[in-house]
């Protein structure tokens, strides 16, 4: 008979020990491994490589369905003591304008230009435009809004005496003081009381007397009216649409004014299910310099908006290519692509279709001086 020896009690206890932590390492990578399961081995795969589509026909018909039509109408409304109206007087009648703009996911974001979000504050100029016509606008409610008009009049009292509204209100003489702001003054109502043979003192007194009778008037004060800028609606249209808009709404805009980008996204948070291929954001040229003069360009967008996207059979959207000009400058590059209003926001490919910029700003007197927002900065909104 064989009799086993049994180790001592220190080793058995070694033993033991490394047993169970042998079982706590397996039960860990089991956890792991099905938990990299679970989330389909997205940090456990490499990344697949980008297949180059080689073509502009092949570029078109990939991307052509993701590249939407962005109509964008905007107002100019009045907060008066705390009551919003908006203005369709003639100095502030509503807008139109059109943009250009791409999915880069599933929930129905979009990316455009930041002043297709925002024309109103494309540029110094255009500010300056605007908030010039907001003080004008101001001034001229002040000087017609009496403080007996009740606020659901304030509308309708305004565009009927508008005519006789004035940007000559004068801030330091108080309530209801105003120059050339369509009142009958005093001496002119006073000069039909005066005949040729009357003195100096005499028309002095009728005048007096006259000015007198009339009701003095009180007017709103300018400090609770405020004039601002604001969106009405936004919609887009899909490639091969019948003139249906979808309804949208602004996520975000670049807080860099030297990046012309903004985000936008559908109020049902869902992209259509007839884009097939959004314009990931995994198969971008995020190293601007990498692109050089020289190296092809194509651009998939809505140049003159309607105009000609809209044919006989639906929207349709357009594709036109050139090459790059001049070296990125980090924010920025410039290329010969033939664009006009309304491809603001259109992407820019190189020839495989990777995205390397979003359109923004060209020269109107000249075509083919275009330039896009490198595609790098789409990462930080």
């Amino acid at each position: 008979m064989k009799i086993r020896k049994i180790a001592p009690n220190e080793d058995l206890e070694t033993t033991v020990k490394k047993k169970r932590n042998r079982f706590k390492f397996i039960l860990i990578a089991i956890i792991v491994l099905s938990a990299a399961g679970f989330l389909g081995f997205k940090y456990f795969t490499p990344k697949k490589e980008a297949i180059c589509l080689g073509t502009d026909t092949k570029i078109y018909d990939a991307y052509k369905d993701a590249v939407v039509l962005i109509k964008h109408r905007y107002g100019y409304f009045a907060k008066i003591n705390g009551k919003e109206i908006q203005l369709n007087v003639e100095d502030a009648k509503e807008e139109t304008i059109y943009g250009t703009g791409f999915f880069v996911d599933t929930e129905g974001d979009m990316i455009t230009n930041r002043h297709v979000l925002q024309p109103w504050d494309s540029s110094d100029e255009e500010s300056a435009k605007v908030n010039t016509t907001i003080r004008n606008l101001r001034m001229k409610v002040a000087s017609i809004l009496t403080a007996d008009v009740s606020e659901n009049d304030y509308e309708s009292f305004i565009n009927n005496n508008w005519s006789h509204a004035s940007v000559s209100y004068d801030e330091g003489e108080g309530d209801g003081e105003y120059e050339e702001s369509g009142e009958e003054t005093t001496e002119s109502a006073g000069e039909e009381f005066v005949s040729s043979n009357e003195t100096e003192t005499d028309t002095v007194q009728v005048s007096t007397d006259i000015a007198a009778s009339i009701p003095v008037k009180e007017y709103v004060p300018i400090e609770n009216i405020e004039v601002y800028v604001k969106t009405l609606d936004i919609e887009v249209a899909l490639h091969n649409s019948d003139s249906e808009w979808n309804s949208c709404e602004v996520k975000k805009v670049s807080d860099d004014t030297n990046v012309d980008l903004g985000l936008l996204q559908l109020v049902t948070h869902k992209t259509p299910q007839t884009v097939t291929n959004i314009i990931s954001l995994d198969n971008i040229i995020d190293n601007d310099a990498s692109l050089a003069p020289g190296q092809k360009a194509i651009m998939v967008g809505y140049p003159m908006g309607m105009d000609l996207a809209q044919t006989n059979s639906g929207i349709k959207v357009q594709l036109y290519n050139g090459q790059i000009s001049k070296e990125s400058d980090g924010n920025k590059i410039q290329y010969s692509i033939t664009s006009t209003h309304g491809a603001s926001g259109a992407p820019v490919f190189n020839e495989c279709g990777q995205l390397i910029a979003v359109n923004f700003s060209g020269v109107d007197q000249v075509q083919g001086i275009n330039f896009g927002i490198v595609a790098k900065h789409i990462q930080s909104l």
